[in-house]
């Protein structure tokens, strides 16, 4: 099968080439930069922006299916930049789909574009859009979400994946950072009883998205719905982070706020970022106050149903795994990208 893997240098994305190259799939990706561990797999990559209509429609051209991982993260930046990206972007690729004949169309959305600050406990895909969001992000995804299954059809069987809090081996994103706030002694945790989150290894991550690859077709139970994926192992944010730490050889965090004073305090942060440093990222936001402060976690029995997902890495595993590999490389989690080595192979 001749398959496009959208931001398929990124984290998730390379996670997932790494599948379908096992398996002897013909794996293209769309990358705004080439990627010398696409190389390394045999992937033929297409340097294009997602935003880019015509750049879209080339990396497209002649493929039966697309794994759509590309997008604008993060919590912080201008609503315009993730309207281009999540939402324009989509539609682009939404569009060069319908033109090539692709028959199959797995989006990467987010458990956030449910989440509205409050709690989402074992809550099912029956569980509406949030009404008001803390972040251009999750708005994004949920608008981004809402037009590819929109678009599922007899033509293009679509499906929206939401993976919550994706982590292992090569995060160039969360680990780094934390990592980072840890060693200066800057990291303090909101006192939350009670309250748990959902996270998923990047290992599940990345094989839910070619077992819905599988299970996709016109008509098919998985066409034009979204399924949350996680480990269904509901955990304290303290219990995730200290994991991840203790990965890292660094040990837990003991130091906590009262849940109000960290909401407070991440807005003040943010406003006087937003007044003073517009371009730069706080190191804290209200979203993530949010978060870190509620509990987000939910119940995968239509993705165990109609997908075939189990989460066969736990969570003890797969930090296990993080921590081999952080050793195998120095313990080197906030290296920059360029210098970050390559991701081992994913063994679900």
């Amino acid at each position: 099968m001749k398959v496009l893997v959208t931001g398929g240098g990124g984290f998730l994305g390379q996670a997932v080439c790494r599948l379908l190259t096992a398996r002897g799939e013909h794996v293209s990706t769309l990358s705004r930069r080439r990627h010398p561990a696409l190389d390394a797999l045999g992937v033929v990559q297409h340097p294009a922006d997602i935003r880019d209509p015509d750049g879209v429609r080339a990396a497209v051209a002649g493929c039966e299916a697309v794994v759509h991982c590309a997008a604008l993260a993060g919590m912080w930046g201008p609503a315009h930049a993730y309207r281009s990206v999540n939402v324009a972007g989509t539609a682009n690729l939404i569009d060069a789909c319908l033109r090539a004949g692709v028959t199959r169309l797995v989006h990467t959305s987010s458990p956030s574009v449910v989440h509205d600050g409050g709690d989402l406990e074992g809550v099912d895909e029956s569980a509406p859009y949030a009404r008001r969001f803390l972040a251009h992000y999750p708005a994004s995804k949920a608008i981004a979400e809402r037009i590819v299954l929109a678009a599922d059809s007899d033509r293009l069987a679509t499906v929206a994946l939401r993976p919550h809090l994706i982590w292992g081996p090569g995060d160039p994103h969360f680990l780094p950072r934390l990592v980072a706030q840890a060693r200066r002694g800057r990291l303090v945790l909101p006192r939350a009883p009670g309250k748990r989150i959902d996270t998923v290894y990047v290992g599940n991550a990345a094989e839910a998205h070619v077992l819905a690859l599988d299970a996709l077709a016109p008509g098919t139970p998985a066409a034009g719905r979204a399924y949350f994926i996680t480990q269904d192992e509901p955990i304290t944010v303290a219990a995730w982070v200290n994991g991840l730490l203790g990965a890292a050889g660094l040990p837990p965090v003991t130091r906590h706020v009262p849940a109000c004073v960290a909401r407070m305090g991440a807005a003040a942060v943010e406003y006087g970022y937003w007044l003073a440093r517009p371009r730069s990222q706080p190191p804290v936001t209200r979203i993530a106050a949010v978060q870190a402060t509620t509990s987000h976690w939910f119940d995968i029995s239509a993705a165990r149903r109609d997908l075939g997902y189990v989460p066969r890495i736990s969570t003890a595993d797969g930090l296990a795994r993080l921590a081999a590999h952080l050793s195998a490389h120095a313990g080197r989690p906030d290296d920059d990208r360029a210098g970050r080595p390559p991701v081992p192979p994913i063994q679900p």
